[in-house]
């Protein structure tokens, strides 16, 4: 092998790790957080001190309900720079999700002291003051003591190990907790529904002959029962500290002094139903169970519909989040005409109202089930409607490539150009080389309809040589097989020598 050609395939990994990247950002925007996860631990193997790949990976754990997962991973993303914001946050979002508000609160606040423009970390402060003083009360009435170990409030220090600290933490509060057992009143009023479970798997705990068996994991099911009733005492433990159960019986009789007529027809506590609910329904259709998600979702519609506005005062944008889930799981399935309907009429109640992200993820969806069906004027219809409520520059960037590609394939390349420049534009603003090398094939397709032949070899040279410094063979290759479709023998040597 010649020394070129070590150096080729010592670049190899370079043009994977950016694809694999691109995927799990899009993934996780898709809300396929399992999958996205496989590819940010693909990337790690390929570059295992990524701190961008670790931020990631720890936002996807997040989504599904592991914020120790998601907290080793901020750290790791922290090893090397300690002013890292994205990573600062993600630690500082993870503790918040583990109970331990005081800590992230440190950490929010040193994000905003390095980013103060950053309306994240305002934001975090103030839902973990708020959480702090549902916890132990107001500042005034808590009397704070200067000792232990402070290093965390070092400027250019970071404590040696935040987890072990936390975990300390946590075994402190186990111990206080037996010391001041909550009496079974409030653990009721704090699990809602989970009680009963709680119960159960006390009484099994009592059968001798039963808890000594194992599964067929090999697993004792003492271990087993008491690792689940464990989980249920730290959600109670949170729960409690999110919102004490003395707050809850404060709200409750204002709300009593406000309404005259009983809540009747709605659970004590609809938004933790809805929530729980709704992370369900999103479970079921990101492992591939799209029935699974479809029951789930209209199970939940008919319970909500029978609730009054009383009960839930955003019942209109509950529904709407309920009519996506629904579209989304009859897309999985195929029935598409059903699925429109759906995501119409999530559309219709975002627009009642007033909300601008229901109103883009309805028009998102509708456009993305006609380009799937092949009608793509109507695509372009809904998915132009969507470009003012865009923010996020890789939205932005797949948004102007999609309607693009609609337009060529109705043959309107002039339009299809002008969306693929579009969609360079904001993609090398966020410096995304996959949707990069997307977007300058559009722009060399669309050239090549309208006969701007110089143009067109420019950019497909632009969308090659990129797709040569990832060294990302699969991408090289398909945009070789796309410039065959160039009717001018020159034009193809032209390519071919590139």
């Amino acid at each position: 092998m010649s020394a070129t050609d070590g150096d080729h395939e010592g670049q190899k990994p370079k043009g994977v790790f950016s694809t694999l990247m691109a995927d799990g950002d899009w993934l996780y925007l898709k809300g396929e957080y399992k999958k996205a996860i496989d590819s940010f631990t693909t990337a790690l193997t390929l570059k295992p001190d990524e701190k961008s790949c670790f931020v990631g990976r720890s936002k996807c754990y997040l989504r599904l309900g592991q914020p120790e997962n998601a907290l080793k991973d901020a750290e790791a993303s922290l090893k090397e720079d300690k002013t890292f914001f994205e990573g600062l946050y993600q630690k500082a979002e993870a503790l918040y999700y583990m109970g331990e508000f005081e800590f992230a609160l440190v950490f929010y606040h040193r994000g905003q002291r390095l980013r103060p423009q950053i309306q994240e970390f305002r934001l975090g402060i103030q839902k973990a003051q708020d959480a702090i003083e549902n916890s132990v009360g107001s500042p005034s009435s808590a009397k704070l003591e200067i000792k232990g170990d402070l290093s965390f409030l070092q400027k250019d220090e970071e404590r040696a190990q935040p987890i072990a600290a936390i975990q300390h933490l946590t075994k402190e509060k186990k111990q206080q907790t037996q010391k001041t057992p909550k009496s079974e009143k409030t653990t009721k009023q704090l699990l809602g529904e989970f009680y009963s479970d709680k119960k159960y798997l006390e009484n099994l705990l009592k059968d001798e002959d039963l808890v000594k068996g194992r599964t067929k994991g090999g697993e004792q099911l003492q271990d087993v029962i008491q690792s689940c009733l464990t989980y249920l005492d730290t959600c109670t433990e949170f729960w409690n500290q999110e919102k004490p159960i003395g707050a809850q019986e404060r709200d409750r009789k204002l709300m009593q002094q406000k309404c005259s007529k009983p809540r009747l027809s709605a659970p004590s506590e609809p938004a933790q139903f809805l929530l729980k609910s709704l992370d369900d329904i999103d479970a079921e259709l990101t492992s591939g169970n799209a029935e699974g998600s479809l029951k789930k979702a209209k199970e939940v519609m008919k319970t909500v519909q029978g609730w009054s506005v009383k009960d839930v005062p955003n019942k209109k944008e509950v529904l709407g989040s309920l009519h996506s889930c629904i579209g989304n799981a009859l897309i999985d399935l195929g029935d598409m005409d059903k699925a429109i309907d759906h995501h119409q009429k999530d559309l219709e109640l975002a627009k009642q109202c007033n909300l601008p992200e229901a109103m883009s993820r309805a028009l998102d969806n509708i456009g993305r089930v006609y380009a799937q069906i092949g009608q793509f004027p109507q695509a372009i219809e809904f998915w132009e409607k969507k470009i003012p409520l865009v923010c996020g520059g890789l939205e932005k960037a797949w948004l102007f490539h999609e309607i693009g590609w609609c337009y060529l394939e109705l043959n309107h390349p002039k339009e299809a150009r002008d969306y693929g420049i579009r969609s360079v534009a904001a993609a090398d603003e966020i410096a995304d080389e996959k949707w990069q090398i997307n977007a300058n094939v559009l722009v060399a397709q669309s050239d090549m309809k309208l006969g701007n032949f110089e143009s067109c070899v420019a950019n497909f040279e632009r969308a090659l040589t990129q797709a040569k410094l990832q060294e990302d063979d699969s991408a090289m290759n398909a945009i070789q097989k796309v410039s065959t479709l160039l009717s001018s023998d020159s034009l193809f040597h032209l390519l071919s020598s590139i």
